[in-house]
């Protein structure tokens, strides 16, 4: 499932591939078809992203609300747009670009309320300027749950994935089974401005990386990392190899039916 960064970048490519004019809006799927149809030629206001919830808006029409899940895809191209191939949701086309949606987990347009109940029930995201911290500190620092949880509960933090929850604690010392309630404030801070730090660095990117400098393949002489994700980093999709700072084996093991990576040298309760 994509992390928080790559729906901010939705966001930025959405507005601005069509705010501020008229979009020509289809679902040749036909999944979308009515809100299409009320949609189609109007102005796009602009875009919002709230963890992995993106938001196209439509002014008094509403806000056309994203859920990628699992298996969605968003591809941008300049026109001429092709004909539409595979189940595609969502089709904008404006301004010389096109944009297709495929295999969302949610597209629907909703109204301003409901857009703000959505809001309402997330957790802070790293990525939005404004969110305070102190709301998922207020709900971490009172659960016995361990911080590898609460991390991927978008009700406590919106954004975070399986890749940032595994290597931010890594980066920080900290065991994923820790409850998170014996998590200190500074720890938390600090986990809470790396967050914000790496994310927006994925949103520049396109790709996470979360090694220091010292850590990266040329610093160390060894081979770049090759996996579907992409970017370097410390122990996620690991397992059974050598930790880049200490070279104790990495370890796997299942959390609420996600993988967790760790290294037991460097993350000792």
């Amino acid at each position: 499932m994509p992390e928080g960064h790559i729906i901010h970048r939705l966001a930025a490519e959405y507005a601005r591939s069509f705010a501020g004019g008229p979009v020509a809006v289809s679902s040749p799927q036909g999944k979308f078809s009515d809100s299409a149809a009320l949609l189609d030629g109007q102005r796009m206001h602009g875009t919002d992203a709230h963890g992995k919830h993106l938001f196209l808006g439509f002014g008094p029409l509403g806000w056309v609300r994203i859920h990628l899940g699992l298996y969605g895809k968003v591809t941008f191209g300049d026109d001429p747009a092709p004909a539409p191939v595979g189940a595609v949701r969502l089709r904008l086309a404006g301004g010389g670009r096109w944009a297709d949606l495929r295999g969302p987990a949610a597209c629907e347009l909703i109204t301003d309320e409901e857009k703000r109940a959505v809001h309402a029930r997330l957790g802070p995201d790293p990525l939005r300027d404004g969110d305070d911290p102190e709301r998922a500190w207020a709900r971490i620092s009172r659960s016995r749950a361990p911080i590898a949880a609460l991390l991927l509960d978008q009700r406590v933090i919106a954004g975070v994935g399986n890749v940032y929850r595994a290597e931010v604690l890594f980066r920080h010392g900290i065991d994923p089974y820790r409850p998170g309630c014996e998590l200190t404030r500074a720890e938390w801070e600090a986990l809470w401005s790396d967050l914000a730090g790496l994310m927006r660095q994925g949103v520049a990117n396109g790709r996470i990386d979360t090694v220091r400098p010292e850590h990266t393949p040329e610093a160390m002489g060894r081979p770049p990392r090759v996996d579907d994700h992409g970017g370097e980093v410390y122990v996620y999709r690991r397992a059974g190899s050598p930790c880049h700072v200490c070279g104790a084996e990495i370890r796997t093991a299942e959390l609420e039916s996600r993988n967790l990576y760790w290294c037991p040298a460097c993350q000792r309760r």
